[in-house]
C-alpha cells in the first residue's frame, strides 16, 4: 500500500477565530473527497493526524403515511327495496370519491420496507420518482432530495 502525505496549513477565520485546514482541489480530486464530505480525524499521538473518509451508504426507506378522513353524509332514513339499510349508500358515495371532507387527522407513517442502494442506484431511482429533474446535475438532486449525515447532524 501507498501511502501519500500532504501538508496544508491551517489558516484562522478573521472573523470567528475558527481554524480552516483548506485542502487544494487536485488534493481532493486524488483521494476521492468532495466538498460535504465527512471526515475522521486520528491523532496519531506523535504530532501528526490522519483524516479518512467516513464510509456511508444510502439506504432507501418506504413509508405509507396514514389519515383518518371523516365524511358527513346525508341519505334517506330506512331500507332500500332488499332490505338493506340506506345509511350504507353513505359508504358508496365516499367510495365513489363524491363526498366532501369533513375533517382529516395524520396518524403518522408505517415504515413497510429499507434496503441499501448504491449512489448510481439512488440516483437512477431519483429519477423515476422525480422525473421532472432528470436534467438536474447529481449535487443538486442529493441537496433536494436525500437526507445526508451533514443534514442530521444540524438539526
Amino acid at each position: 500500500m501507498i501511502k501519500k502525505v500532504w501538508t496544508v496549513d491551517l489558516q484562522e477565520d478573521p472573523i470567528t477565530s475558527d481554524m480552516i485546514l483548506e485542502f487544494p482541489p487536485e488534493v481532493l480530486e486524488q483521494v476521492g473527497w468532495r466538498e460535504g464530505d465527512s471526515l475522521i480525524w486520528k491523532d496519531n499521538g506523535d504530532g501528526s493526524f490522519m483524516l479518512t473518509k467516513q464510509e456511508t451508504e444510502w439506504v432507501l426507506v418506504e413509508c405509507v403515511s396514514t389519515f383518518r378522513n371523516r365524511y358527513m353524509v346525508e341519505v334517506p332514513k330506512g331500507t332500500d327495496d332488499y332490505g338493506k339499510d340506506k345509511s350504507l349508500w353513505a359508504l358508496d358515495t365516499v367510495t365513489m370519491e363524491e363526498a366532501k371532507e369533513f375533517s382529516q387527522e395524520y396518524l403518522g407513517e408505517q415504515i413497510v420496507s429499507h434496503r441499501v442502494l448504491t449512489y448510481d442506484e439512488a440516483i437512477a431511482l431519483s429519477d423515476t420518482d422525480n422525473d421532472y429533474t432528470t436534467a438536474w446535475d447529481n449535487d443538486t438532486k442529493v441537496k433536494t432530495f436525500f437526507t445526508t449525515l451533514a443534514d442530521q447532524e444540524h438539526e
